[in-house]
């Protein structure tokens, strides 16, 4: 099947519509074939194509992938990038097609706000007060809002969000469950570069010196997943192997410093009773701030916007003897350019 271009409504009704009767049919036979869809911007790169990938494994073959096109005026704030953001519709039907896409929908904003800006807007609560919408003020009530009309333009029953916008990905479960929208929402790891450098349709704004910048933030979240794997290992070792305290001082009196120095970190860990900032979440958040605050010193184009530890179910910072998931999630700006980045982690792991 070749891929078909919608750039309204009744274009995309038209698609649905087929598909529609397709479903119909195989109903009365096999399972209904599901329709899942990938929400975009464009200026599309591997990220992009990553999650149509992942869509089409999840519908099958027989399933319908949408992906859709369109710069939504209401997630971006005065003084933001609304006309610079790139748009290469050309490229982004290839890049969809190629990775497994039936249909493109490309609307205008006219088409998706007839009647100019909506009146009545999805709210974001709490949690998007936090972080990213701190720092952008009502860009998560826009960017539900958008996502509330395409869940509805293209009656999905699976939809497709990145990973790498963690706390966009998080409301719209949120907004998903406690809504009521009849859809499965599901989140497709980061890619990265080669590099470590996060995908974005934003990284092509950068200049070579400034993506050198850049490389700061996953440098930071990688440092700090390598200290929690680390701590872990030890506990690890500590279960499987206790050390005491007394073998330690002995070590140390008889001069092995680097021998006792490991035996006591064993049997801290074995106790439970680390010295203060020694692990945990407070030992991940300076793991990572090393990297940035020394980015910060050495180049006048890196300006940092947060670096947080947070609970995955609502983005509070979790306290220092947190255990269970977290994210670490970093922003901020190379030269004129906004990333974001974050891993997810694991504390208390070997538990």
């Amino acid at each position: 099947m070749s891929l078909e271009l919608a750039s309204t409504r009744a274009e995309l009704d038209g698609l649905l519509a087929r598909h529609g009767h397709a479903r119909t049919a195989a109903a009365e036979g096999a399972p209904a074939p599901r329709t899942a869809v990938v929400m975009t911007m464009g200026a599309l790169h591997d990220g992009h194509a990553a999650l149509v990938r992942a869509a089409r494994r999840h519908v099958g073959r027989a399933g319908f992938v949408v992906v859709t096109v369109f710069v939504n005026p209401l997630q971006f704030g005065a003084n933001e990038d609304l006309d610079r953001y790139p748009r290469t519709l050309e490229s982004d039907l290839r890049t969809a097609g190629a990775a497994g896409a039936d249909a493109v929908f490309a609307p205008s904003a006219d088409e998706v706000y007839p009647g100019g800006a909506p009146q009545v807007r999805i709210s974001a609560g709490p949690m998007g007060e936090r972080l990213e919408g701190a720092v952008r003020p009502g860009h998560f009530d826009g960017m539900l809002t958008v996502v509330a009309k395409l869940l509805h333009l293209t009656r999905p029953d699976i939809a497709f969000y990145g990973q790498k916008d963690a706390q966009q990905l998080a409301l719209i479960r949120r907004m998903a469950r406690d809504l009521n929208f009849p859809v499965e929402i599901v989140g497709v790891p980061t890619v990265r570069e080669d590099d470590g450098l996060a995908l974005s349709s934003r990284n092509r704004y950068l200049s070579a010196a400034e993506r050198r910048t850049a490389l700061t933030l996953s440098r930071a979240l990688f440092a700090a997943s390598d200290r929690l794997g680390a701590q872990n290992a030890l506990r690890a070792r500590a279960e499987s192997a206790p050390t005491s305290t007394t073998r330690a001082a002995a070590l140390s009196a008889l001069g092995e410093a680097r021998a006792a120095a490991d035996s006591h970190a064993v049997a801290n860990a074995a106790s439970g009773t680390p010295r203060t900032g020694a692990c945990g979440a407070h030992a991940v958040r300076s793991a990572a701030r090393v990297v940035l605050d020394q980015a910060v010193r050495d180049s006048a184009s890196f300006t940092l916007d947060y670096l947080a530890l947070v609970d995955p179910a609502d983005f509070t910072e979790v306290p220092d003897d947190h255990t269970g998931e977290a994210i670490l999630a970093v922003a901020a700006r190379v030269g004129r350019t906004r990333l974001i980045d974050n891993i997810p982690l694991t504390f208390g792991a070997s538990q």
